[in-house]
């Protein structure tokens, strides 16, 4: 058995993660909130599932993941963990569940592994407070996987969500924020929306997985919003998004169909009726 067989199989993990960067084999993620739709992209086999705060648009409605509490992430994360077999498990951290202090930080972490069972926790930026909690949390066996480039939950500071790190400026910074986060003991990092070449040049400098979200090619893997990918979202259609459904549509005509079924006494029939 080649090594690439052994990982498709086996349960994964943060060194899994690891091992896939060093045998070039790219790392597959989606976001579930839910053990249903967690079961089925595990049965798929997908490597990585995150609860991320977009549960607060995709679940919620809300316009931004600002909303998302650390109680409803542990909530999610329950559920999810409970459709999972091989996939890893990751947690996001919301808004001001670790902006203010590495002591709070590290608790609500914590409640994340043992309150709702999550594998490893994901937080955005690389500012002193936020390198501290992960030198923290990784040092106490809590795996954190770092977010850079445009971070959703700082939308009202970017004001829009255009690409980060195009000019040099930026770019430099976001290559010493990986870096850093590295250092401090970050065993992958979410790219997002950051341009190609940017993410690939990072991808090569460091050690540890790189996850991207538009992206490009170069990172050592590719997450989306299942939702988006799933073709389910209507209203959300940024470039880097490919749908391999179109959900929507399917969902939307199943349901005309099962209203006119029941109105025209077609449902339930005799067979489906005791």
């Amino acid at each position: 058995m080649t090594i690439i067989e052994s990982l498709k199989q086996r349960k994964v993990t943060t060194r899994t993660l690891q091992e896939m960067k060093e045998a070039k084999k790219k790392i597959t993620s989606l976001t579930a909130y839910d053990a249903l739709t967690a079961r089925i992209l595990d049965e798929a086999g997908i490597d990585m599932l995150l609860v991320g705060d977009s549960l607060g648009n995709v679940v919620q409605g809300h316009e931004t993941t600002i909303p998302v509490t650390i109680d409803e992430i542990i909530y999610h994360t329950k559920a999810v963990i409970r459709g999972v077999k091989r996939s890893l498990v990751v947690a996001d951290m919301p808004f001001m569940s670790y902006q203010v202090d590495a002591k709070e930080a590290f608790r609500n972490a914590g409640r994340l592994l043992k309150e709702a069972g999550a594998e490893a926790i994901k937080l955005e930026g690389a500012t002193s407070n936020v390198l501290d909690s992960v030198y923290n949390m990784t040092n106490s066996g809590i795996p954190v996987l770092g977010h850079l480039g445009l971070t959703p939950q700082s939308i009202h500071k970017f004001g829009s969500y255009k690409v980060r790190g195009k000019d040099e400026e930026e770019s430099e910074a976001i290559q010493q924020a990986a870096k850093n986060l590295e250092q401090a003991g970050a065993c992958a990092i979410v790219l997002e929306k950051i341009p190609a070449t940017l993410a690939a040049t990072i991808s090569k400098e460091l050690s540890i997985p790189t996850i991207g979200i538009g992206a490009g090619v170069g990172c050592d893997g590719q997450i989306l919003v299942y939702s988006d990918m799933l073709g389910l979202t209507v209203d959300f259609n940024p470039r880097f998004v490919r749908k391999y459904m179109t959900m929507y549509e399917n969902m939307l005509s199943a349901t005309k169909n099962y209203i006119d079924d029941i109105e025209q006494e077609q449902f339930p029939n005799e067979q489906e009726s005791y």
